[in-house]
């Protein structure tokens, strides 16, 4: 069995740096992870590759050869359904840099930044189903910039795009709220990580005209009152092993939540992991090791 981050986000959020933040983590740790650039158009990595989507196409040479732009080009470059050369390519490239690696071994993919991959286009949902029959448990790992969350507004737009991947993807999900280092006042985006649904909907109904009150009402029940459409898409994905994972967040009544993520403390980092670690089970098989000891001698 083995194990992957799926991260994902919009441009921007910090997915690379959040690669290299956790690679030197666990390297103190000494814990060992595999990062995995899935960008074509990636250039420059402050994290050791492991595997490179490049070897197999890159956002350059396509480009180039079909006069494309820098986001069709992108679309092109991952877009399997369309080119099912390049799906099979992809099967027997992922196929061959899967056999370096341990059944346990512990994968990290940097995936690009176009919301489109993980919105309604079925790009890396395909990918994912590569993943699960070669025996991984995956988690998405989902990057939103905390300073884009400044109100309201933008913090139900951050929502709606973090629940369309969810359901989009069908697979475990943890929301986290990058760059928490630059913000400056924190009490604002405190206010977004345990959130009221009555305050959300009474500040949402000041900022917008009142022939939207339904709407808003609508949008702020399928967020934070989703109990039963999360219960729902648990049984669909066949949680069973996870469910108890996926409790606590229904318990709550809470369908999109955010961790907040500042890279500068060791110890925010490492409940992000943990927290990944959980939804995908990761090390719960391990042998419990016992230490031997020589007991003292009694008179």
């Amino acid at each position: 069995m083995g194990y992957a981050q799926l991260v994902i986000g919009p441009a921007g959020s910090g997915k690379s740096t959040y690669c290299s933040s956790l690679a030197q983590h666990c390297e103190t740790i000494g814990r060992s992870i595999n990062i995995v650039n899935l960008d074509p158009a990636a250039e420059n990595f402050n994290y050791p590759v492991a595997m490179d989507i490049r070897e197999l196409i890159s956002l350059e040479d396509v480009m180039e050869e079909l006069g494309l732009g820098p986001n069709g080009g992108l679309i092109y470059c991952m877009d399997l359904n369309y080119h099912m050369h390049l799906e099979e390519n992809l099967d027997e490239w992922l196929t061959e840099e899967l056999d370096n690696y341990l059944d346990d071994d512990y994968l990290v993919f940097d995936c690009p930044g176009q919301i489109e991959l993980f919105s309604h286009v079925p790009v890396l949902k395909n990918f994912v189903e590569h993943l699960k029959r070669k025996n991984f448990n995956v988690c998405v790992v989902y990057l939103l910039d905390s300073q884009f969350i400044t109100d309201v507004t933008k913090f139900i737009s951050g929502c709606m795009a973090s629940l369309s991947a969810m359901v989009q993807l069908e697979l475990p999900h943890v929301n986290v709220l990058s760059k928490m280092d630059l913000v400056r006042n924190k009490r604002d985006i405190e206010n977004y990580l345990n959130p009221e649904p009555q305050t959300l909907l009474a500040e949402l109904n000041q900022r917008m005209a009142p022939q939207f009150g339904k709407l808003n009402k609508s949008l702020i029940e399928l967020m934070l009152l989703g109990k039963y459409l999360l219960l729902f898409l648990a049984m669909c994905m066949d949680f069973r092993n996870s469910f108890r994972i996926l409790w606590p967040q229904v318990d709550q009544y809470s369908m999109v939540s955010f961790f907040p993520l500042d890279l500068r403390k060791e110890s925010s980092i490492q409940y992000i992991l943990s927290q990944i670690d959980m939804s995908i089970q990761y090390g719960e098989d391990a042998d419990v090791k016992i230490k031997d000891f020589d007991p003292e001698d009694g008179d």
